[in-house]
C-alpha cells in the first residue's frame, strides 16, 4: 500500500505501531518479571535492567515498525 497523503502516511504508522507494541509487549512483561523476581541483583542493579530492557524495547520497536512500513509501501513482503 502505497500513501497518497501525509493523513494516510501517519494511520499507516500508527496501526503499525499498535501491532508492533502488541506483539513485543508480553517478551518485555516476561523479561521485567524476570528482573523483578532476580535474587541475583540487588534493587539498583534491578532498576539499571529495567531502564536498558526498556531502552531495548523501544529501540527494536522503532526497527520493526520502521521495517513493517515500508515492507508495505515498497509491496514487500
Amino acid at each position: 500500500m502505497i500513501p497518497g497523503s501525509r493523513k494516510e502516511l501517519a494511520n499507516l504508522v500508527t496501526e503499525t505501531t499498535l501491532e508492533v507494541y502488541e506483539d513485543l509487549t508480553p517478551q518485555l512483561i516476561e523479561r521485567l518479571e524476570q528482573v523483578k523476581h532476580s535474587k541475583e541483583l540487588s534493587e539498583a542493579q534491578k532498576n539499571d535492567e529495567v531502564m536498558l530492557d526498556m531502552m531495548g524495547f523501544v529501540k527494536s520497536c522503532t526497527n520493526e515498525i520502521i521495517i513493517d512500513v515500508l515492507a508495505q509501501i515498497f509491496g514487500l513482503e
